[in-house]
């Protein structure tokens, strides 16, 4: 059953980099890659990224700026008319994008053959490929592609439970998810004076429902939340959500809150393909054993769950 589950998120995935590598002259439509892989775009960007290390959109971006390098050594097209096909509005964006990449101006690099400005003309055969553990590169026979799936250091920490459905009262965030913090700040001035707080099994919880890479940062939808027991009543300005009861996998992030975002890609993307689990119906959430105000940043304590199918 791992096996089969292995191969199915493996064929899924790589379907996907295939139609990524082909369609460098089109805007990545990140949810008719999802829909393709049958799963959500929230839970696709994650298997995507920890499977490849790196994002479709991060992918993408790569491919055309190393389909950019080739075609500034291989042809003899305007370095404005290749930024443009890189998908870049000014010449000015693409040059400082392309220097950071490359250590080198567009022209520098065409003129030094991609060995850098200055550099002794000593290089290996393919210059313009840029570092990816996933092996895809620029190519212009799709034949040549091959993928390198990320394989993991440590193995992770992973448990199947069965949990209770969580009733929550929620603040609502539309915004960037590391403002979060601002909804949470919210909730606590609402659910202090409330006596929620006075409750020792109170757990606080972060639910996610959008996709990052396919939803604009200014409308990502999330709800600050804290646990309460059947019959509490709500202050005015909690909204109540519920979190189906269902099987969800759980692992612990230790340290700061800025990791996160890596230690929920090794487990979509490392373990659950191994796992011979599915992703199942519901929304992913954390919940916070401590926070920054009794936990240096190092021993910040997140359990993880994910809906199993």
């Amino acid at each position: 059953m791992k096996t089969d589950t292995r191969t199915f998120y493996e064929a899924a995935v790589e379907r996907a980099a295939l139609r990524i590598a082909c369609g460098l002259d089109e805007a990545l439509d990140l949810e008719a890659l999802a829909k393709e892989a049958a799963l959500s775009p929230f839970h696709f960007h994650r298997v995507f990224r920890g499977m490849l290390g790196e994002t479709p959109l991060e992918m993408h971006r790569r491919l055309r700026l190393e389909r950019a390098a080739h075609r500034l050594l291989r042809s003899d097209a305007s370095v404005t008319t290749i930024a443009f096909d890189a998908g870049y509005e000014t010449h000015e964006a693409f040059t400082r994008t392309f220097r950071r990449a490359y250590g080198a101006s567009p022209t520098g690099f065409r003129q030094t053959g991609g060995t850098g400005e200055g550099a002794p003309a000593c290089v290996g055969p393919s210059p313009f490929e840029l570092p990816a553990l996933s092996g895809i590169h620029f190519s212009t026979s799709i034949s040549n592609l091959t993928i390198r799936f990320v394989q993991g250091g440590t193995l992770m920490n992973v448990t199947v439970e069965n949990m209770p459905e969580l009733r929550v009262a929620t603040v609502p965030h539309v915004g960037p998810y590391p403002r979060i913090s601002e909804a949470f700040a919210k909730l606590g001035a609402l659910a202090g004076p409330g006596g929620l707080l006075a409750y020792p099994e109170v757990a606080m919880i972060a639910i996610y429902y959008d996709d990052p890479e396919s939803t604009p940062v200014d409308q990502l939808s999330s709800d600050a939340g804290l646990t309460v027991a059947e019959g509490t009543t709500l202050p005015v300005g909690l909204a109540e959500k519920r979190l189906p009861k269902g099987r969800y996998a759980r692992t612990t992030h230790l340290g700061s809150y800025a990791t996160l975002a890596d230690t929920w890609a090794r487990f979509m993307g490392e373990w659950l393909p191994k796992s011979g689990h599915r992703v199942g119906q519901g929304s992913p959430y954390e919940v916070y054993r401590n926070n920054p105000t009794n936990a240096e940043p190092q021993d910040l304590r997140t359990d993880l769950y994910l809906p199993i199918a």
